[in-house]
């Protein structure tokens, strides 16, 4: 009898094909004249001549990668230096700095909880933070979205170490957790409060410091933030930032920083450069949430159904997976590149066109974008006005 280990695979495309949800690479070209509205690039400044630029002056200077963990070779004086800007610039005591976001939640997540402690997870979070969740071996209540009683009430009901984690902003509709409500519920119980920034970030708070700056809550006691370096700041790698006795606790304790290759020069000194280049043009996190707005406003006057955005996130809704996968093929033929969210990625079964707004699109642009996204939604996709 022959044994063919994969062709359970086979199955699980066809199922996949049948239910619209089958994923393809696109490698993107250098040079585009397609409108962005896909990215996560806020600020508009991957491509900045002073970012890129100090990027290439990193990889010159300290090579093309890090050669080694962080504890070993992979730490430089770049490193350093990012981190310590990044904690002054968000208000937070120190700052560690990882290869990705993802490994900054899975650091954050395994590292402050563990057997016998709680995590409450807000049902809309990131699968990063899901994955930490799973992977830090503490009991998990998923709570229903952006409810603070319900993660108060599951605090209470435990004794002993606790931690509460949500997104600020959630990437898949671009509402904002209620932090101030969820910074309460936390304090009252004797539990931590860990906020991932990655959307926050560059888009909120004075001069983009992020939400927890917006609400006061920056460098507050029990709160830990983790944030990425690939979207406002236009580059790669993660960061988790808090109390330094946090930070010496994850250098000591998580896997993904203590096993995992340090992020390369390049990234560090790319993420440095945005970082001074928001400093001095503070205007630009405004900017990104007036496109926005703007697009919210237009989209939900023409009849589609759009969630109010409350960062850079603007989510129209589509019939299904099929019809929204068609709409994002259409848009790109109509020169406007865009997300689509399908299940297993959202979390409502709700599938959806993902727009991110960006600081440098032109006022051109985003009615040039309006008015692809319109004449080529489905039928059915007009159904409400937002």
């Amino acid at each position: 009898m022959s044994f063919a280990p994969f062709d359970w695979i086979d199955a699980e495309a066809r199922r996949r094909a049948t239910a619209g949800l089958v994923r393809t690479l696109r490698p993107r070209p250098a040079e585009t004249e397609l409108l962005d509205l896909a990215s996560n690039d806020y600020l508009g400044l991957t491509r900045h001549p002073e970012v890129t630029a100090a990027a290439a002056d990193a990889a010159r200077r300290w090579g093309a990668g890090a050669t080694g963990s962080r504890l070993v070779t992979g730490s430089t004086a770049l490193h350093a230096t990012l981190e310590s800007e990044l904690a002054a610039f968000c208000g937070f005591e120190a700052a560690l700095v990882f290869s990705s976001g993802y490994a900054a939640n899975l650091a954050a997540l395994t590292a402050l909880a563990g057997h016998g402690s709680l995590i409450v997870s807000d049902a809309g979070n990131h699968a990063s933070i899901v994955d930490g969740c799973r992977l830090s071996r503490a009991v998990t209540a998923v709570v229903p979205h952006a409810e603070p009683d319900a993660v108060r009430k599951a605090l209470h009901a435990h004794d002993g170490r606790a931690l509460a984690v949500t997104d600020s902003v959630f990437s898949v509709d671009g509402d904002a957790a209620p932090l101030t409500e969820l910074a309460a519920a936390c304090r009252a119980e004797g539990a931590a409060l860990l906020v991932d920034d990655a959307h926050g970030l560059g888009v909120l708070g004075e001069g983009g410091r992020g939400a927890l700056a917006a609400v006061g809550l920056a460098g507050g006691e029990g709160i830990v933030a983790t944030l990425t370096l690939s979207k406002s700041l236009g580059s790669q790698g993660g960061a988790v930032l808090g109390p330094a006795r946090v930070i010496d606790h994850l250098v000591n304790t998580a896997r993904t920083f203590i096993f995992d290759t340090g992020l390369a020069p390049a990234a560090a000194g790319g993420a440095l450069g945005a970082l001074g280049l928001l400093k001095r043009e503070p205007e630009r996190a405004d900017r990104a949430r007036a496109v926005a707005t703007a697009l919210y406003e237009r989209l939900t006057a023409a009849g589609l159904t759009a969630a109010r955005p409350d960062a850079a996130v603007v989510a129209v809704r589509a019939p299904s997976a099929d019809t929204a996968v068609r709409w994002a093929a259409d848009c790109r033929a109509a020169g406007v590149a865009v997300g689509c969210f399908r299940p297993p990625s959202v979390p409502d079964g709700i599938s959806r066109l993902r727009l991110t707004a960006r600081a440098d699109l032109t006022p051109q642009e985003v009615s040039a974008s309006v008015a692809a996204i319109v004449r080529t939604a489905p039928d059915g996709a007009s159904v409400q006005r937002g």
